[in-house]
């Protein structure tokens, strides 16, 4: 009986097994019923992976905290324990049927109020969140669900969330989350301390409202937002910023959108506002926008629909991270997997939350810059392009924690990296390739130093 294999009627503490819905790092997650109750309510149980992981203890202290219709509601948590195989934490939450926030605006053709309706209870749930002392730490489209019966969206995965007092798991300096989301302050952390002994990078509730202006950015126009610049100087490097390039670049909108992302994606975190205060706005833009006006002009979100499945180019697409890098090499640091997508394999979600359905833009993977490690390059030969996707464009500079020139063979040198080859793949690459002078590429990156302490 192992975690990650369990099948239908199979039972831990007093939850039966409906069906597996996927795994990630570190859980593996269930649709599962109360025994003796079947045919009852349906919930989502997390079994961990590792026995004895303490991520599980701090997800559901957070989770126990945080009390609002917008964040899954923590039924049970407990431990499983396996004859001669340990004992592995487990947490059972409320299933949430429904689809991510990208594929809900894609699917529907969304307007602009009901996009703001939308985010706005998510400001709300950050609030929840940031009251009791927690942040989230990986806000993102793929971390809400809108549900399906009342159209409520709903935070998902807090298995990257902490809370003051939470005794930390890793000195190691990234903090998790995924790349595009995380904010200035916090990639400038990262930039300036590599190769650097520098302490953990502790984010905040401003990085949480940076990472929903990000979700939003991407919502309305179908892009995520200019990247931030890095500069190499002899010193190491340096963050620059970014040229800024608002909403109303890619689609038509009103300007009252596009402030108020520029507001969530503020330099300075102080001035992005609270949670609160972002929900109070857009709330407030949802009640001025006016359906009958988007119906005749057209509401931006729908051309951010055609910009998503690429019906519409502007020259430049999205860099996003490569999430399966680390998972083909199980160095991944996802904390938490994509429980409730809504249905179980049988029913549409595919086993990996890795992997995409074709056509779908599909979130960076949840890691450090640091964690995802690639010791073996031709473990690449094997692998397929991402079906329905366009090549990723080639970074102007090396990621952070990407290996660095002098590359020995078989490794090419691109724009100041190291970079891997796959195989006999050529372009179009698909959406889990770099493509650079006729073929596809993903980057190099220096294996972890052993860790010389133990976390605390």
């Amino acid at each position: 009986m192992r975690p990650a294999a369990l099948q239908e009627g199979e039972e831990v503490g007093p939850w039966r097994v409906v069906s597996p819905c996927g795994r990630g790092s570190y859980g593996a997650v269930y649709r599962v019923e109360k025994t003796g109750e079947p045919q009852g309510e349906a919930f989502a149980l997390k079994l961990a992976l590792h026995a004895w992981d303490p991520r599980f203890e701090r997800e559901g202290e957070l989770l126990r905290r945080v009390k609002h219709e917008s964040v899954p509601r923590l039924e049970d948590w407990g431990e499983w324990k396996v004859r001669g195989g340990g004992v592995y934490p487990y947490l059972v939450m409320e299933w949430v049927e429904g689809v991510g926030l990208y594929e809900w605006a894609a699917q529907r053709l969304v307007s602009s109020k009901e996009v703001a309706r939308v985010l706005g209870q998510v400001a709300r749930a950050l609030e929840a969140t940031h009251k009791v002392g927690g942040v989230h730490r990986d806000v993102k489209g793929d971390n809400v669900r809108v549900r399906s019966g009342d159209g409520r969206a709903v935070l998902m995965d807090f298995g990257s969330g902490n809370y003051e007092g939470a005794r930390p798991l890793t000195h190691e300096p990234p903090p998790p989350g995924t790349y595009e989301y995380q904010s200035p302050e916090s990639l400038r952390f990262q930039w300036e301390g590599l190769g650097q002994r520098v302490g953990r990078y502790e984010a905040g509730p401003a990085d949480d409202v940076y990472a929903l202006g990000v979700t939003a950015y991407r919502v309305v126009t179908g892009r995520y937002p200019p990247e931030v610049k890095v500069e190499k100087t002899e010193e190491g490097y340096r963050v620059l910023g970014r040229e800024w390039a608002g909403p109303e670049q890619w689609v038509d909108g009103s300007a009252e959108w596009g402030e108020l992302i520029q507001q969530m994606l503020s330099e300075e975190p102080s001035a992005r506002g609270s949670a609160a205060e972002v929900a109070q706005a857009l709330e407030r833009v949802a009640e001025r926008q006016d359906p009958e006006t988007e119906r005749r002009m057209g509401s931006p979100v729908e051309k951010a629909a055609e910009v998503r499945f690429g019906r519409a180019t502007d020259g430049r697409r999205a860099r996003k991270w490569v999430p399966w890098v680390a998972a083909c090499v199980g160095a991944a640091v996802a904390l938490s997997v994509e429980w409730a997508r809504g249905a179980c394999p049988e029913e549409g979600l595919e086993t990996s939350p890795w992997a995409a359905q074709a056509g779908e833009e599909r979130d960076a993977g949840t890691v450090g810059l640091a964690d995802a490690v690639l010791e073996a390059p031709t473990v690449l030969s094997s692998l397929e392009p991402a079906s329905g996707g366009v090549s990723l464009d080639m970074p102007k500079q090396p990621f952070p924690g990407q290996r660095l020139p002098p590359c020995e063979k078989p490794l090419a040198t691109v724009n100041g990296g190291c970079w891997v080859r796959a195989g006999d793949v050529m372009p179009p690459c698909g959406a889990n390739y770099y493509e650079w002078k006729k073929g596809c590429y993903v980057p190099m990156f220096s294996p972890l130093r052993p860790q010389t302490s133990h976390p605390q």
